[in-house]
């Protein structure tokens, strides 16, 4: 390697992991250059969260990150971890600072069938990563009063609305979004579209948001209609957009294969959706893009925290790195394509060949064991997992 990754390490069981991957599974074969930054929350909590933002600049600098899952903590964590303040998403920093979109797809084998019949194709979930209520506001109201919304222009001009009348106790909260970053979202999804393949659905609600929801269906349709709709033409391909409930039932009517492009919010959950009914949330690879073409790739689920209070107690897991890997593999294939090393590009997809290897013989964790079919499943540890996928890649590369 020449340009180093960016690596941000993590948070609990997917920190053990992240340790367990690099030392088995990287190292052994990759002369790996990489800037480290400490993402686990006590680091972040020691530098205001300071180690976060620089992450996410590093990532501008060197184009290729790689990120372990972190903690976003809540009341009981605060308690738990003695923190400073309860800081925000370190995934929401980091693409509010990159302004990319997240594209998340089930990592799929022949032997787990989705739960949805009808599915024969994965389906790519594209989550616009800016704004929302990831960038909002609260207030807890704790007498009657009057919520306002006030926009004062920098010409002067004035807007002011109603929220409510408050007669008692309540809860306020603001969100917002730019043209800017909607539009870098469309143009994202476009050129993905392109790239892959594939059809893009997009989906709002813009029959009760008449003026949020819209201006995303707006946007989208202009950009479509300007850059991309003459060569989506042209490869046979359709974009569309439709309600978030109508686009719901015609997910699940679907054969898939194609992109579903959602708000920040609906993207968080839809990817949590279609990846379990795919087979497991530990089986979805996540990768966000940024219109100036950075990438920083990472695991869709969380640091998998009732393991690791099992790992602490000194029992043993079952918990399944697949997603961790692919953040690896995809992460060191694009350094490869971007510094022009088929050598590294090659080592990525063999590393995910050994996976599949190891999966496709039956070899799995705890959470495929009753999901496989046609396949007789031998249920190791992660350590177990992750030793068996080393012995396939070294085979492999010979």
């Amino acid at each position: 390697m020449t340009t180093p990754l960016v690596e941000m390490d993590g948070d609990e069981m997917t920190r053990i992991l992240w340790k367990m991957i690099k030392d088995e599974l990287i190292l052994p074969f990759v002369d790996l250059k990489a800037e480290y930054y400490d993402l686990g929350l006590v680091h972040r909590d020691e530098t205001n969260d300071q180690v976060t933002i620089d992450s996410a600049e590093a990532t501008k600098k060197y184009g290729v990150a790689v990120k372990c899952a972190t903690i976003t903590p809540n009341a009981q964590r605060m308690d738990e971890y003695k923190l400073h303040e309860m800081w925000k998403s370190p995934n929401g920093t980091i693409r509010s600072i990159l302004d990319g979109t997240v594209f998340r797809a089930p990592i799929t084998i022949p032997s787990i069938h989705p739960s949805v019949k009808s599915w024969e194709k994965p389906i790519t979930i594209a989550r616009h990563a800016y704004g929302d209520v990831y960038k909002g506001v609260e207030l807890r109201v704790n007498e009657p009063g009057t919520a306002k919304l006030v926009f004062e222009g920098a010409s002067g001009k004035k807007e002011e609305v109603v929220i409510q009348e408050f007669k008692g106790e309540g809860i306020i909260q603001g969100m917002h979004n730019t043209d800017k970053s909607i539009r870098s979202f469309a143009h994202s999804c476009f050129k993905f579209a392109l790239d892959t393949n594939q059809d893009v659905w997009f989906s709002t609600k813009d029959t009760i948001s008449k003026k949020y929801d819209a201006r995303f269906r707006e946007i989208f349709q202009e950009v479509f209609e300007k850059d991309y709709e003459e060569e989506f033409n042209k490869k046979g391909l359709e974009y569309f957009y439709t309600l978030i409930d109508d686009a719901v039932a015609r997910v699940i009517r679907s054969k898939g294969g194609f992109i579903w492009a959602c708000k920040n919010y609906d993207g968080d959950v839809m990817s949590d959706m279609v990846s379990t009914a795919f087979g497991s949330l530990a089986m979805m690879s996540s990768v966000l893009v940024s219109p100036d073409g950075n990438y920083e790739y990472e695991a869709a689920h969380g640091t998998v925290t009732r393991h690791y209070y099992n790992y602490l107690k000194g029992q043993e897991t079952s918990t399944n790195p697949m997603a961790t890997i692919f953040a690896w593999s995809g992460a060191l294939r694009k350094r490869g394509e971007l510094d022009n090393l088929p050598e590294l590009i090659n080592f990525g997809n063999q590393l995910e060949g050994a996976c599949f290897d190891t999966l496709n013989e039956g070899i799995v964790t705890k959470d495929l064991v009753n999901l496989m079919e046609g396949v007789t499943p031998t249920q190791v540890n992660s350590a177990g997992f992750i030793g068996a996928i080393r012995e396939r890649l070294a085979k492999r590369l010979g």
